[in-house]
């Protein structure tokens, strides 16, 4: 079987950086994706906002280096998790848990920012570890 998700997108905050009760960085934020078509000879945008958790070392460079805006290639797996709320009732989300980030637009500086390629796949192992 195979869980893998790829995604073009540009950031719509800057990532949301937190630490698990272990100390353990996480980061999350959400990307737009956008698909363009002509009808009728008019110019049509679907956008598309999916969720991202980043884990680890990719955290701290997602935290590091993006900000709102930023153009990234984000690859990953899709996943559904649950939850009960302060209220009592189960919630649901679903969220690509990033395994490899590339950072496509440049930074504000000038300078080029270099492909990650780093390997997030290493979540935490129990859900105690989560953070939310």
């Amino acid at each position: 079987m195979l869980n893998s998700c790829h995604f073009i997108g540009r950031l719509g905050q800057d990532p949301e950086v937190r630490y698990t009760q272990k100390g353990s960085p996480t980061a999350s934020f959400n990307l737009a994706v956008s698909e363009t078509w002509t009808k009728d000879g008019e110019k049509k945008e679907k956008t598309e906002w999916i969720r991202i958790v980043a884990w680890e070392r990719l955290a701290e460079i997602c935290g590091q280096y993006l900000t709102k805006g930023s153009l990234v290639f984000i690859e990953g797996k899709f996943q559904t998790r649950k939850w009960t709320d302060k209220d009592g009732q189960e919630r649901y989300t679903t969220e690509i848990n990033a395994k490899t980030m590339k950072m496509l637009s440049s930074r504000k500086d000038g300078q080029h920012e270099a492909d990650t390629g780093h390997d997030a796949s290493q979540a935490p192992a129990d859900d105690d570890d989560v953070p939310f």
